[in-house]
């Protein structure tokens, strides 16, 4: 779903939207992603915008283009969107929680055992 409201630029969040979907099944290795107009007409924005955004998955590998066809989810596209995702939890994510956690006075302890209950213990 996009924010509009959001500082994140509206072409990242339909990259977002797009490796969401991979990474939930709902797209798969070899399935045609949706066309800019797809994402046009669904939430309401500009075609450029969501071209821009598909683009950006072209850009890293995660999305190839057939002409006049469309564009495709690449092979590796899962694993490249963990990878980036995981770089991305433990270069900006991780460092937030934790600097928050001393503001709070949270113990590391606390914050294992917390993640365990949330996880169902494990």
């Amino acid at each position: 779903m996009l924010d509009l409201s959001s500082e994140k630029s509206i072409y990242i969040q339909v990259a977002e939207i797009i490796e969401n979907e991979i990474l939930l099944g709902n797209i798969n290795e070899g399935d045609q992603a949706p066309s800019t107009n797809q994402f046009a007409k669904i939430y309401n924005i500009n075609p450029a915008t969501a071209r821009k955004g598909l683009n950006l998955l072209v850009d890293e590998g995660i999305l190839y283009k057939k002409r006049g066809i469309g564009m495709f989810v690449a092979d590796g596209a899962y694993q490249k969107i963990i990878k980036k995702r995981q770089t991305i939890f433990y270069k900006e994510v991780l460092p937030e929680i934790i600097q928050e956690a001393d503001r709070l006075e949270i113990t590391l302890e606390e914050i294992i055992d917390r993640i365990k209950e949330i996880k169902g213990g494990e």
